[in-house]
């Protein structure tokens, strides 16, 4: 295997650990310790109130998620780079369906839009449409209780199509769970509260833990305004991809993102900016050797709530 090989190989890692969620048995996410997923640092300022979602039978919330995405993978001899120039994917979700327990609706991708930069050889911009196209009718079910804690989820058949990029379907699902759909504190709170949720991520084998950490800046009835901020770490550990041929051991593998959160507690979306950076080291081995390599990624992310505009 040559160090291109092994680089290019290694940027389908990267990015899957980037942003990670689940798909089938392929990953999991775990609360980090067990019991409540939200531990409340501050409580804030008086007056302080519960923060509940209040959504009502039957509602519908549509919205737009548009995502950027460049990752660079070097080794002394060999350098990498996978760009996604943007995707818009128009979303709907609900009817809402009261439960015993929460609320019940599905999330869909009504569709999925390439951003094609102008005078891209003809062919290569209809390759970005068809592959941003794969994600059409991708979707699932979802139910939550009114902090927005999941109580359980299930992909739709067209999400576990073999079709469907893992790596596009992890980042989706968990920027949603993190930024759409923020679990509030159990405590009542006021303007300042911060409070911070934990999970163990789970792909492919490798075992990151992320922390999720939210500001209360504002709030006007039931729409709130939340600074965001999220990290991910694993630890050094290695993971053997035998179909590859190939053996990643991880010396440092970190990601870090900070943006603002406009959550409407009537709806199923809420609307959020975010952009972050990542960081690895790994040493990649297969049959020629092992090669060192670093990798560096930036991405944006933007949710818009478009309910209102029709």
């Amino acid at each position: 295997m040559t160090s291109k090989a092994i680089v290019r190989g290694l940027i389908v890692v990267s990015v899957l650990l980037s942003w990670t969620g689940c798909k089938k048995d392929e990953s999991s996410t775990t609360v980090a310790g067990g019991g409540d997923p939200v531990l409340l640092l501050e409580a804030g300022a008086e007056p302080r109130a519960q923060l509940r979602y209040k959504i009502a039978d039957g509602t519908i919330t549509k919205s737009n998620m548009d995502f950027t995405m460049a990752t660079l993978a070097t080794t002394d001899d060999a350098a990498a780079l996978s760009v996604v120039p943007g995707v818009r994917l128009h979303i709907v979700s609900g009817p809402a369906m009261q439960t015993e327990q929460g609320v019940k609706f599905e999330v869909n991708i009504a569709k999925a839009e390439a951003a094609v930069p102008q005078g891209l050889d003809p062919e290569l911009a209809e390759d970005l449409r068809r592959s941003a196209a794969i994600l059409d009718d991708v979707g699932g079910t979802v139910e939550m209780d009114d902090r927005g804690i999941t109580l359980a989820a299930e992909l739709n058949d067209r999400a576990k199509s073999p079709e469907v990029p893992v790596r596009l379907l992890t980042m989706i699902v968990n920027a949603r769970t993190t930024l759409s759909r923020v679990v509030l504190p159990a405590e009542a709170v006021g303007l300042g509260a911060r409070w911070e949720a934990r999970k163990e991520l789970e792909l492919y084998g490798f075992k990151v833990q992320q922390v999720d950490s939210y500001t209360l800046v504002e709030r006007v009835g039931d729409e709130v305004k939340l600074n965001v901020t999220v990290t991910q770490n694993a630890l050094p550990q290695t993971v053997d991809f035998p179909d590859d041929g190939l053996s990643i051991s991880v010396q440092q593998m970190t990601a870090n993102a900070n943006g603002e959160i406009i959550l409407n507690l009537n709806a199923l979306e809420s609307g959020a900016a975010a952009a972050g950076e990542a960081k690895d080291k790994l040493t990649v081995s297969g049959q020629d050797g092992s090669k060192n390599i670093e990798v560096d990624e930036a991405f944006e992310i933007r949710m818009t709530n478009t309910t209102a505009f029709e």
